[in-house]
């Protein structure tokens, strides 16, 4: 003879579905920390091909070149 269960399955399994599926209240955004000079940061930029062979023509460090002359840009 099996023993009674002392709870229902289906309330059991809907009160975890609640649980996993509640949104959580939303606290106030983080401050975003200021960059450090002189950091990078990682993007998908998309540019003609023919300027990407121009910086690429003269080997590695062409992401380098780029930035180089995009800080030139805003240098002026």
């Amino acid at each position: 003879m099996r023993g009674r269960r002392t709870s229902d399955p289906r309330k059991a399994a809907e009160a975890a579905f609640r649980a996993a599926t509640a949104r959580r209240p939303e606290g106030p955004a983080a401050p975003a920390a200021p960059a450090a000079p002189g950091a990078r940061e990682s993007v998908t930029l998309r540019i003609d091909s023919a300027v990407l062979e121009h910086f690429q023509k003269d080997g590695p460090g062409w992401q380098d070149r780029i930035n180089e002359a995009l800080k030139a840009l805003i240098a002026r």
